[in-house]
C-alpha cells in the first residue's frame, strides 16, 4: 500500500463531494465549475493555511504536519469520526517514510484467550462473535456459529467476512441488503488499513478481493472508512428465515485489534422468535457448530504465525 497515494486519493475524494455552498462560501456567477466539489485553494481558505501548503499535502508530503493543520481541514471537510481518524493514521504513515519490510505493525492477538471463550459461551441467548481487524472469524460462542454458518460453508479457514461477501455467491441471499453491506466491509477494511499499512496478511487480502470481484474494486477506490461500534443487520437465514437484529461491538482492551460483536433482537418480534428457534436448532447440532468454531481459531492461529 502507498501512502502518499492513499493519503492523496483520500483528501481528493473527501473535497470532491463536498460543494461551495455546502461549505458556506459564496458563488458568484453561473459558470460551470471544472472540479467536482471544492477546489485546492478553497479548502486551504477554510483550514487557515495557504494553497501551498495545503497542495503539498494533498500531493502526499507530510512531512511536519501538525495536529492543529489536520483539525483545521478535518473541519473543512467536514470528516466524521472515521474519517479523522483515518486522516490521522495516514499522515502518521506518512510522515514514517519507513519501508514495508523494515517496520512491521503492533502486536495482534491470533486467538481468543480462555476468559473470553468462556464469556461469550455464556452469552448463550446471543449470537456473539470475535473478529480481527481484517474482519477474520476468529471465535464464536454456540449461537454465533449456527447464525453465521453459510461462511463456514468456506472450504478456506479462517472465515472472512470479505471473501464471503465478494467471493461466495451465498452472501447474496443471506444478506438482505447485499449492498450495504458490501461498502460497510469494504469501509471496515480501508479503516484496517489506515491502522495498519504493513499487515501483509490484510495487503494479500485485499490484493486478492480486488483481482477477484470488480464491486470490491469499485468501492475499495472510493477511500470510504468508518467505525464498527453498533448497527443493524438484516438477513436471511437458511434455517430460520428473515431475522433483524442490532449489533453493539466492544474492543477487548487486553487483546488489541480484537472486538467482540453480540446481536439481539426486539422481545417480542419474530426476530426474536428467530433467534430462538435458532438456540434450538443450534442445540441439536452442537457437535458440528464445536467443530466448525474449533478449525476457525485454529486456522486464525495458523494464518497469522505462518504470516510472522
Amino acid at each position: 500500500m502507498d501512502s502518499a497515494s492513499d493519503l492523496r486519493e483520500f483528501l481528493t475524494s473527501r473535497r470532491a463531494r463536498i460543494t461551495p455552498e455546502q461549505a458556506g462560501l459564496p458563488v458568484f456567477g453561473h459558470r460551470q465549475r471544472r472540479v467536482p466539489g471544492l477546489r485546492r485553494e478553497e479548502v486551504a481558505l477554510l483550514a487557515g493555511m495557504s494553497s501551498e501548503y495545503y497542495v503539498r499535502l494533498e500531493r502526499g508530503n507530510a512531512k511536519g504536519v501538525s495536529e492543529a493543520v489536520l483539525e483545521g481541514i478535518s473541519q473543512a471537510l467536514h470528516l466524521d469520526d472515521a474519517e479523522r481518524s483515518h486522516l490521522y493514521d495516514l499522515v502518521r504513515t506518512a510522515n514514517k517514510g519507513a519501508h514495508p519490510q523494515r517496520r512491521r505493525g503492533p502486536a495482534r492477538a491470533r486467538q481468543v484467550r480462555p476468559a473470553v471463550q468462556q464469556m461469550i459461551d455464556a452469552m448463550t441467548a446471543l449470537p456473539t462473535i470475535v473478529q480481527n481487524e481484517r474482519l477474520d472469524l476468529i471465535a464464536s460462542n454456540r449461537l454465533g456459529t449456527a447464525f453465521y454458518s453459510e461462511m463456514y460453508v468456506q472450504p478456506q479457514r479462517p472465515s472472512n467476512f470479505g471473501r464471503f461477501l465478494f467471493l461466495d455467491p451465498r452472501s447474496r441471499d443471506f444478506y438482505r441488503d447485499w449492498d450495504d453491506a458490501a461498502q460497510q466491509t469494504v469501509a471496515l477494511l480501508r479503516s484496517a488499513a489506515g491502522r495498519a499499512p504493513y499487515d501483509r496478511i490484510l495487503s494479500d487480502l485485499v490484493g486478492e478481493l480486488s483481482t477477484r470481484s470488480d464491486d470490491f474494486r469499485t468501492l475499495w477506490a472510493a477511500h470510504d472508512v468508518r467505525l464498527h461500534h453498533s448497527g443493524a443487520k438484516k438477513v436471511h437465514h437458511p434455517v430460520v428465515g428473515d431475522l433483524d437484529l442490532v449489533f453493539e461491538g466492544l474492543a477487548l482492551a487486553s487483546d488489541p485489534g480484537l472486538s467482540l460483536i453480540a446481536y439481539t433482537a426486539q422481545p417480542g418480534t419474530p426476530s426474536h422468535d428467530g433467534l430462538q428457534l435458532l438456540a434450538a436448532w443450534a442445540a441439536t447440532h452442537d457437535n458440528t457448530l464445536r467443530h466448525q468454531a474449533r478449525d476457525a481459531s485454529n486456522a486464525a492461529t495458523t494464518t497469522d504465525t505462518n504470516h510472522s
